[in-house]
């Protein structure tokens, strides 16, 4: 019997569809007619909209979010184009606030705003039943989390293979940073913990290894916290690797003791600092306290294993170029194994649009929203910093150069203003931001090392073999062999570091 498709569009194979996951699980009586069909934004939208028509649904659910929306918005048209009786209906942020306009909105049968856990079955009733509600945007109260059916058991084996596990123990953010969605999701509000626990033991006996907690703040709630450590502390074995994101002011004597037991490489703590301009952090309503954020991460560096990922943000309303590095360089003397340098981004629904006129804000149409200029950095200062951002990916945040990222800033005084440079010297080498390869990247690290940052070439390229072992490397680039040709490779390290390749590089690069 005809039903409902949820479906969406995932920005790589690896990620899972949490969200569809969580309408399925809670589809009720409807749930034997319900199939979830993901699919990523490799694949061509005429593709797509093949494999939904040969599910021959009578409704088809969109997870609508700002790495999907433009593709999407292919799928929906050419798909009401060849069966327009089909009821389209959407959900997600991306579609959640600012609707009118929008033309995925316009082509679709209705919209479900906000949580929509459990009000889209209960539309689904209504639509199979022949009912057609006459409001097309329908707003979702907030859902109590202890009536949410948990939806971890639809994990499949697949999932659990090859695809990124997410799990959350609370929704929401007590904050109101204006530049994020969460600012608006307040109160937190927290899954009952006892059934949140079962659902983890049975994914970690099924074989899940990784574990993403998508909790905005989750040490907001000491009890909880400290509980949902001890769990996975007690079961820890090899290559178990948990993520969180935490408030980067607040880890008290309590958390500190147990985060300090897991082993090195098994937890990796997101940290949102965003700036560390006191007078920018006022200005976008964020609240931290500087001091114990630093002695916070100083903790976290010095005395556990955690693998840190920390986040700054350029083009803030009233954050300059020196302010953003001075933020940076003050980071990195913290020693955050990474630093996700991110463009601010126009959201839909958030307060930041109040900044407009003040700083001159002005935003790409086009998803994802990427501030252009403002009043205080340029189009091509912000093209500038997007190509740092990419570089720093690529060489500081990789784990590929672990020892070799600090020479481009040895004796210097501004890490920030060093790889600039370099970020600037490698754009005009090679025009690219994508599609360098790892042996020519390290070809071009060592030609500015030597040219352009007076390091020794055989420092230079010691320093680079040095990174190929820690990393994993099965062989060494034949220009490093012609520099070291006295130099033979190691046996392989049989060090196992818990966690992704790319956080393990990391581990391994700590250890050896």
């Amino acid at each position: 019997m005809p039903g409902v498709v949820l479906s969406t569009l995932n920005a790589k194979y690896i990620h899972s569809a949490f969200g569809l996951r969580y309408l399925l699980a809670n589809m009720g009586e409807l749930r034997a007619r319900t199939r979830i069909l993901e699919f990523d934004l490799k694949q061509r939208p005429v593709d797509i909209v093949e494999a939904l028509l040969a599910a021959d649904p009578e409704i088809v659910g969109f997870g609508v979010y700002i790495w999907n929306v433009s593709q999407t918005t292919e799928v929906v048209a050419t798909l009401k184009r060849l069966r327009p009786e089909i009821i389209v209906v959407l959900g997600g942020p991306e579609v959640s606030f600012e609707t009118h306009g929008q033309p995925v909105v316009e082509l679709a049968d209705y919209v479900v705003a906000g949580e929509a856990d459990l009000t889209f079955p209960g539309l689904c009733e209504r639509l199979l039943a022949g009912e057609r509600p006459a409001a097309r945007i329908i707003a979702s109260p907030t859902p109590d989390p202890a009536k949410v059916r948990l939806p971890y058991d639809l994990y499949d084996d697949d999932d659990i293979g090859h695809r990124v596990i997410y799990v959350e123990a609370s929704r929401g953010c007590p904050f109101s940073c204006e530049f994020c969605l969460s600012s608006l999701e307040i109160p937190v509000r927290q899954f009952p913990i006892d059934g949140f626990l079962t659902a983890m033991e049975r994914l970690l006996e099924r074989g899940v290894t990784q574990f993403k907690f998508v909790d905005r703040t989750f040490n907001l709630n000491l009890k909880i916290s400290r509980r949902i450590l001890e769990f996975f502390l007690e079961r820890m074995r090899p290559g178990l690797f948990v993520h969180f994101e935490m408030i980067p002011d607040r880890l008290p004597d309590g958390l500190r003791e147990i985060i300090a037991r897991f082993p090195s490489g098994a937890l990796q703590f997101e940290v949102g600092i965003q700036t560390f301009n006191s007078d920018v952090a006022a200005l976008i309503s964020r609240r931290q306290d500087y001091d114990r954020l630093e002695g916070n991460i100083r903790f976290l560096r010095g005395k556990t294993g955690v693998h840190i990922h920390a986040d700054l943000i350029v083009g803030l309303p009233g954050e300059s170029l020196e302010s953003f590095g001075s933020g940076f360089d003050r980071l990195i003397a913290l020693g955050p194994q990474e630093i996700q340098v991110g463009v601010l981004k126009r959201l839909r629904g958030t307060p930041i649009i109040r900044h407009d006129e003040e700083w001159g804000m002005v935003y790409n149409p086009a998803p994802p929203y990427e501030i252009l200029q403002n009043r205080l950095l340029s189009f091509p200062e912000l093209q500038r910093m997007r190509t740092f951002a990419r570089y720093w990916d690529l060489v500081g945040n990789s784990g590929n150069f672990s020892g070799t990222t600090a020479l481009l800033w040895r004796d210097l005084p501004s890490p920030f203003d060093a790889f600039l440079k370099f970020s600037d010297w490698l754009f005009a080498r090679t025009r690219a931001r994508h599609g360098i390869a790892l042996t020519r990247l390290m070809e071009l690290l060592h030609t500015y090392l030597t040219k352009e940052a007076n390091v020794a070439s055989d420092e230079a390229a010691g320093a680079l073999w040095d990174d190929c072992l820690s990393a994993g490397r099965k062989d060494i680039p034949p220009f490093l062999r012609e520099l070291l040709p006295d130099r033979e490779p190691p046996p392989r390290s049989s060090i196992q570091a818990a966690g992704p390749r790319r956080q393990s590089r990391h581990t391994a690069a700590g250890r050896l």
